[in-house]
């Protein structure tokens, strides 16, 4: 599979969905996004991203059970794939080289 490079959403939706782990599906994340990134993100951002990111073969998905709470309809579930673990390790080195690369006087004058 040829290298797909991630977005800036992508990548913080792939991140929460390892977080999140079993409990993955787009209101979950969406709601973690907001808790840990103070990033309110629309929850059909954030299923159009969690589709892409499944067609782009970095997360799978399966349906869980129908519950009362959702009128029967049943949730989507997403896991990160093997490949996008690889996108997600191959972005925090490229943000880590460019972070170390960059001058202490750079750094001094970020407020770092």
């Amino acid at each position: 599979m040829k290298r797909t490079f991630l977005g800036e959403l992508e990548e913080v939706v792939l991140l929460t969905v390892a977080l999140l782990a079993e409990e993955a599906y787009a209101v979950t994340v969406a709601q973690e996004l907001d808790q840990k990134t103070g990033r309110a993100v629309g929850f059909s951002t954030v299923h159009t991203t969690l589709q892409r990111l499944e067609e782009k073969g970095y997360l799978s998905s399966e349906m869980g059970g129908a519950t009362a709470e959702r009128g029967g309809r049943r949730k989507r579930f997403f896991r990160v794939t093997a490949f996008g673990r690889k996108a997600l390790r191959e972005a925090k080195e490229a943000r880590e080289t460019l972070w170390n690369a960059m001058s202490p006087q750079t750094l001094q004058l970020m407020g770092n």
